[in-house]
């Protein structure tokens, strides 16, 4: 038996995640906005937090990460800002409180319009290793490169 991630939809109008395919690696996120008839607007160069209207329940030693789609981002210059956007295990409850959000970022420079239903992002569900982090005077086994400078050191 696999774990399962509960999904709580708390809002009357919000839409169950969903895999486009069956080899897809993440479930598509769905705007919550039926409040906006005409939708809501990502204005350029300008960051939108939108609602889901989901709550979920993870199992422990896994998270969600909210990631763009790639359709939005190469077609609309969309994005999601905080790449991955993380959802911890212990983040779970009931109602606005602990409603995944999406960050929404417009590169672009024309206005993105967002209507309710719209696929605006999608989870990944990863599992985490169980590591440990110790503190310590030197390494017991590093690769020992030469390699420094880190931040676009190797060049283009």
């Amino acid at each position: 038996m696999s774990d399962v991630v509960e999904v709580k939809l708390f809002k009357s109008d919000a839409i169950m995640p969903t895999k486009a395919t069956k080899g897809s690696a993440g479930y598509d996120v769905y705007a919550c906005v039926p409040e906006f008839t005409d939708g809501v607007m990502v204005h350029p160069h300008n960051s939108l937090v939108l609602s889901t209207g989901i709550n979920v329940s993870i199992p422990e030693g896994y998270e969600i990460q909210v990631r763009p789609r790639s359709g939005l981002a190469v077609k609309h210059g969309i994005t999601v800002l905080n790449t991955p956007g993380t959802v911890d295990s212990d983040f779970s409850g009931d109602g606005e409180d602990f409603e995944v959000k999406v960050i929404l970022f417009n590169h672009n420079k024309i206005p993105f319009l967002v209507k309710h239903g719209d696929r605006i992002a999608q989870m990944v569900i990863c599992k985490l290793p169980d590591v440990e982090m110790m503190q310590v005077e030197e390494f017991t086994s590093t690769n020992n490169t030469n390699r420094s400078g880190g931040l676009g050191s190797t060049g283009k």
